[in-house]
């Protein structure tokens, strides 16, 4: 990734930076930023202080307050995180990225609206171990420090029904709970 150094018209390599997870990502107003490595969870709270997850993002995604109209707007990284800033106004070469977040919006907002809360969930953890999970024998083990209380979040329920569902879902075979991370199961 370059920058242009504008005093110097060369192009230098985009400044990255490094963020521990749990980390809010700072607000740069005429930047984005490019996650290189790590996952990033994009989000708002409601009037009443609930939080509300609006996306998760990771290697090659592109986020930013000024892509986003919803306020507040917040970026915290679930896991650690390096990232480059990018000048906005180099937005049209992160075009491709841009437009796949969008897709991933779609596909997480079409999840969001599944009936019943069971399926929901389900098509959420498959959603999330085919972005940020990895092949084992048995599925595909979700490598994210996911609390029961972000996926809540992230449905629009609590956290006493995303327990008693994962364990549903765990009795039925379709999820496994490995070294504190999930296995999605191949059925």
């Amino acid at each position: 990734m370059q920058q242009l150094d504008r005093s110097a018209g060369v192009a230098q390599p985009a400044l990255k930076q490094q963020f521990v997870r749990r980390a809010r990502l700072p607000e740069q107003g005429e930047a984005l930023w490019r996650i290189e490595s790590g996952v990033v969870c994009s989000m708002t709270w409601t009037s009443d202080g609930e939080l509300v997850c609006l996306g998760y993002w990771g290697v090659g995604d592109v986020v930013g307050h000024r892509l986003s109209r919803v306020r507040p707007y917040e970026l915290q990284c679930l896991t650690d995180v390096v990232i480059s800033c990018c000048p906005y106004t180099q937005r049209a070469q992160f075009t491709d990225a841009i437009i796949h977040s969008q897709q991933q919006t779609e596909e997480l907002l079409s999840i969001i609206h599944l009936n019943p809360l069971s399926q929901k969930l389900w098509q959420l953890l498959m959603w999330l171990s085919q972005k940020f999970g990895r092949d084992v024998e048995n599925g595909r083990w979700l490598d994210l420090p996911l609390t029961h209380q972000q996926l809540a979040q992230t449905l629009g329920t609590n956290r006493v029904t995303v327990t008693t569902l994962l364990q549903m879902l765990e009795a039925e075979g379709k999820i496994q709970r490995q070294q504190r991370r999930l296995v999605v199961t191949r059925h």
